[in-house]
């Protein structure tokens, strides 16, 4: 196998500041949008954020719909759902206001709305899906998030619930990047404190994972440069901003959670979330998110706290963190160094530690913070059993996009092993 040599670094613009969100209508009048479609949730379709951006179309002299059907942790019916609204009439841009839910749900819209295929697999990630590349640019999307966690407001991914294997999987292209994502602090007043605890634990595993994730010279080189995909493993970029964001999260996290009042703490996780986007969105994820997706995707009877939804939810931050101290265990001897360096910028002191302590440091701090933002005490808390563990590792087995990611190769044995040991957290 020839290595890849090379590194490529896409991210969406950005523009951060308190208010931004006003500013949608000269952004897309300055698009010659004359028709958009404003995507949300039923929740946060009725709070100030999506107010705020019909009024700014209103005074712009925009024509636009409102789909306000999105549902929280979206499934393959849902995006049909969402792709079929917006496949009724003709837009010229896109807006979606509200958490990764939303942000990915119009990703879907305007690809399938845009470029319609044979099946609706055919952009979905193999091997549950036939992967084709997305065939030519697509119409202007602007990202409003309303949580801070995610970054999906600067990545080319997209990803659902498949209901049928009960796993998420999803699409991946840089086409599917955002134009522009406003992050505006004054729209995650209304999240929260369970989901502002669930999105930033999120943004601390994108941004282990990233930094932690193989290199990118351990991965095959392209036929073309324009084959080389979207998570291409760590790089030196990618790590300056995942390491960043770790910093953030280490001295802002609590704060926002505790004190949704505290302006600065809010602002700046929802940075946070951004500079972790452009971590991940470049180096990729790897096996705490591969792990998480039959976690989310087979949920029994478990009901999150502070999500107003009317099915059983595990928020994709839960399930991607109960997994998590299992397996930075479970990895650091592929790169000590690096999981110190991650402990260490999560608020860890690492000074004259071994690198033989390093996956145990750095599982002790993540527990630190799951401890204290009071979330379950691993997959057992949420309903799973030892008997659900082949389940959970059928489920794990398709994510090639990210579990090839891993810095240690982890087949269906390791698996078992590390979804057994996430089954109490402490």
């Amino acid at each position: 196998m020839d290595h890849d040599y090379a590194f490529e670094i896409a991210a969406s613009a950005v523009r951060f500041g308190a208010g931004v969100t006003r500013e949608v209508g000269s952004d897309l009048a300055d698009l010659r949008a004359t028709k958009v479609l404003v995507m949300s949730d039923p929740t946060v379709s009725r709070l100030p954020p999506v107010q705020a951006v019909l009024e700014s179309l209103e005074s712009s002299g925009i024509a636009f719909a409102l789909f306000d059907r999105v549902r929280v942790e979206p499934t393959d019916q849902s995006f049909l759902d969402a792709i079929a609204f917006a496949g009724r009439d003709t837009y010229d841009a896109f807006v979606a206001v509200g958490g990764g839910s939303t942000i990915d749900t119009a990703k879907a819209a305007n690809l399938y709305s845009t470029y319609p295929p044979a099946d609706f697999l055919d952009y979905v990630n193999p091997p549950i899906g036939k992967g084709l590349p997305v065939p030519g640019a697509l119409r202007p999307l602007i990202a409003i998030p309303t949580t801070a966690g995610t970054g999906s407001e600067t990545t080319g991914v997209s990803i659902f619930d498949f209901s049928r294997l009960h796993a998420k999987t999803g699409i991946a292209s840089r086409r599917l990047k955002p134009t522009l994502g406003l992050l505006d602090p004054e729209n995650t007043k209304t999240m929260p404190s369970e989901v502002a605890a669930s999105s930033g634990l999120d943004i601390l595993s994108h941004a282990v994972e990233s930094f932690t994730a193989l290199p990118f010279t351990e991965h095959p080189r392209p036929n073309r440069p324009s084959l080389r995909p979207a998570y291409q493993g760590s790089n030196p970029i990618s790590d300056v901003w995942s390491l960043q964001a770790m910093r953030l999260v280490a001295r802002f996290l609590i704060r926002a959670v505790e004190d949704p009042a505290d302006d600065e703490a809010r602002a700046s996780m929802l940075l946070a979330a951004s500079y972790a986007g452009i971590g991940f969105g470049n180096a990729g994820v790897h096996l705490p998110h591969g792990m998480s997706y039959p976690v989310s995707g087979r949920v029994q009877g478990y009901r999150a706290p502070g999500y107003a939804v009317d099915h059983p939810l595990v928020p994709h931050g839960i399930s991607v963190i109960l997994n998590a101290p299992a397996v930075f265990r479970f990895t650091a001897p592929s790169s000590p160094r690096r999981h110190l360096e991650a402990a260490e910028a999560l608020g860890a002191d690492v000074a004259h530690r071994r690198a033989d302590d390093a996956g145990e440091i750095l599982a002790d701090r993540i527990t630190w913070f799951m401890q204290r933002l009071e979330v379950p005490n691993g997959l057992r808390a949420i309903g799973y059993t030892i008997a659900n563990i082949p389940a959970l590792v059928e489920g794990t087995l398709p994510q090639h996009r990210v579990t090839k990611l891993s810095p240690r190769p982890a087949g269906p044995e390791e698996l078992g092993r590390l979804f057994e040991r996430a089954m109490v957290a402490w």
